[in-house]
């Protein structure tokens, strides 16, 4: 009998440039073409987002930079510009290579008993840019993978698409037992950002931010000393209602987010549905489930922080502690919303800072345009029980 896929490896990056929210609040309020309710907006949006600062790969949107020839902020007047979609993509092509590249390397780096030779599949995942040949191809190159080694790349999914590239790792891996699947996801998200009296268009503008994640998914043992997560099972969900509640769609001006104010009470009203399935083979969870107790029986919860409202009707609905919320709220607080990056960011933090031992279990849910909401069960594992 083949071993179950393993998640494991986790390795995170954040660009170097700091955005401080209190800061990035000023400047987007501050844009002359804002009215007073606008305004009003920016102040609530950003003050209520559990954010404290985020990261971007464009330096000049950092109160600290000195650009002489500014395309996205002009420090000296204050003024954010707005650069058309084939200069934002630009960005995104250079930038995002390096990051593939260098988050793909240190998760490969992190594995002491895989080699370059040994990875069979690259899943790549993004949103928020396209080009070809894309960073699947990048990375083989970079990394001396071999040429042969089967690429798939999750384009414009948004927020959810790194829970379907773990399944589809897994479905590798449950098929060849000698599978070594590299799972990297980056997500340049601050390219897109924009000045507008839109409500849902301040909403994003107060939570986006840059970030990339890599792992490794295998049937192999686990080395000495190393921790993962045994992929169990994996459910996607749809919500009768919420398509135009969050969408993602191409402008002149870069990509266009909406992000309804109606999202959070959406999610609420659809988590216990999309839920109930991935639980139903386990006596034990179902029970929990019923009784609104399932944070007793499931210790750990990667939930994608898609915003600070998002969170707190999740742990409402599912009467979950602070303690299991954790995570998530200080991934968010610290780094924002870095799109598909950001569920693997929780589980990086659950795995290495917050006490989660072998055998307890994972829950990993993320959500995007649809609204669909993507979900997974997990365990934790060691080198002795994998």
């Amino acid at each position: 009998m083949s071993r179950p896929p393993v998640l494991r490896s986790l390795q995170t990056i954040v660009p170097e440039t700091v955005l401080h929210q209190d800061e990035v609040r000023d400047v987007f309020a501050a844009q002359p073409e804002l009215g007073r309710l606008a305004q009003r907006i920016v102040a609530t949006s950003f003050n209520v987002s559990g954010i404290d600062t985020r990261h971007t790969v464009i330096e000049e949107l950092s109160l600290e930079s000195d650009t002489t020839d500014p395309v996205f902020f002009d420090r000296r007047s204050g003024a954010l510009l707005a650069p058309g979609t084939k200069v934002r993509n630009d960005v995104y092509t250079r930038e995002a290579a390096r990051l593939f590249v260098d988050v793909a390397r240190r998760a490969l780096d992190s594995a002491p008993d895989v080699e370059a030779a040994d990875v069979t599949h690259v899943i790549t995942v993004s949103c928020t840019g396209f080009h070809a040949p894309g960073p699947d191809y990048e990375i083989v190159r970079a990394l001396g993978l071999a040429d042969s080694v089967q690429r798939y790349h999750l384009g414009f999914m948004g927020c959810y698409a790194s829970m379907p590239a773990l399944r589809a790792a897994s479905q590798f891996c449950a098929a060849d037992e000698n599978a070594v699947v590299l799972v990297v996801s980056v997500e340049l998200c601050t390219l897109h950002l924009r000045s507008s009296e839109d409500p849902d268009t301040i909403v994003a503008s107060s939570l986006f931010a840059d970030g990339a994640a890599a792992g490794i998914v295998t049937a192999r043992d686990l080395p000495a000393g190393s921790t993962g997560l045994r992929l169990d099972r994996f459910h996607t969900a749809i919500a009768p209602e919420g398509e135009k509640a969050m969408a993602w769609t191409i402008g002149d001006t870069g990509f266009e987010m909406i992000l309804a104010t109606t999202v959070p009470q959406i999610i609420g009203d659809t988590i216990i549905g999309a839920l109930r399935p991935l639980y139903a083979p386990e006596d034990a969870l179902v029970a929990a489930f019923d009784e609104d107790a399932v944070g007793d029986e499931v210790a750990h919860w990667a939930i994608h922080p898609g915003g600070r409202s998002i969170l707190d009707r999740v742990q409402e609905k599912l009467h979950l502690s602070d303690t299991q919320l954790h995570p998530a709220r200080e991934v968010l607080r610290e780094n924002g919303n870095m799109s598909s990056a950001t569920v693997l960011f929780v589980l990086k933090r659950i795995l290495e800072e917050e006490g989660a031992r072998a055998g307890e279990r994972v829950a990993a849910m993320a959500f995007g345009p649809g609204l669909t909401a993507e979900s997974a069960l997990m365990t934790v594992t060691t080198a002795a029980e994998s």
